[in-house]
């Protein structure tokens, strides 16, 4: 896996409304040391932004966008990842009206030919994993029928570890089976907060729960490329979370 750690830019998504606010950002970004960045929870076109993102030498490697976009306006996606220089273009959830039995069957068959689409302009789709897809429907998990019934070679995923853990799997343990179809990962740590009877929150790298050598070493085990930092709530301010899971990385080898 690639050690340069990554910024995903959903933590820092109230700071990249505008351009001016996305320059700033990436600014900060690149200070703190990031050097490769995924691009999502902004309203910015792909070209202004990736201007901004040249100047920081910051390089996108995913994305994610709605899937009624990828339905709906594919060529746009295509655009827009061909414009900020990634191949992996990624949806940010299943909308809810997929998430039953029979829905699973619907998204699978769609995200199937969207798939296809993308795979002949040198594309490729990936899938953001939450904890839903971890419910059963006549007895076999949702994420299961996501792996074995969509194209290995058209559609991967980007894999969020504290997801994970909240579903019930081992983050390094899903990460290895996946093997390389885990293209990128989100690296989000698991924390369990007394003062919130005892209910769990998302945190800093490092400062949870999760067993990151073991993570990191599933995903050399398994092949993948990168990994981003994403912490969608942060009790501080999220440039100093995001220099925090930098720092703690940084002693893990990532740079």
């Amino acid at each position: 896996m690639d050690r340069k750690i990554g910024a995903q830019y959903y933590t820092l998504r109230e700071f990249a409304k505008n351009i001016e606010d996305f320059d700033e950002t990436c600014r900060k970004v690149k200070e703190i040391g990031y050097k490769i960045v995924q691009i999502s929870g902004t309203p910015l076109k792909a070209a202004e932004m990736k201007e901004v993102l040249d100047k920081y030498d910051l390089k996108v490697v995913t994305t994610h966008r709605g899937f009624d976009d990828f339905k709906n306006n594919l060529a746009e996606i295509m655009d827009y990842n061909r414009t900020l220089g990634c191949e992996l273009c990624g949806v940010g959830s299943m909308p809810n009206e997929y998430r039953s039995g029979e829905g699973v069957v619907k998204f699978i068959k769609e995200t199937n030919e969207i798939a296809k689409e993308l795979k002949k302009e040198g594309l490729l789709f990936g899938y953001h994993n939450h904890a839903f897809e971890f419910a059963k429907f006549d007895g076999k998990l949702m994420m299961d029928r996501l792996i074995e019934e969509t194209d290995p070679e058209s559609v991967k995923f980007i894999v969020d570890t504290y997801w994970l853990q909240f579903g019930g799997q081992d983050p390094a343990d899903f990460i290895r089976n996946l093997g390389e179809r885990a293209m990128a990962i989100h690296f989000k740590d698991y924390h369990i907060n007394p003062e919130k009877n005892f209910g769990v929150e998302m945190c800093e790298v490092g400062e949870g729960n999760l067993k990151w050598d073991e993570i990191i070493k599933a995903c050399d085990d398994a092949g993948a490329k990168w990994a981003l930092v994403e912490q969608d709530i942060c009790n501080r301010d999220p440039f100093e979370s995001m220099k925090m899971s930098y720092e703690y990385l940084k002693t893990k080898g990532f740079c």
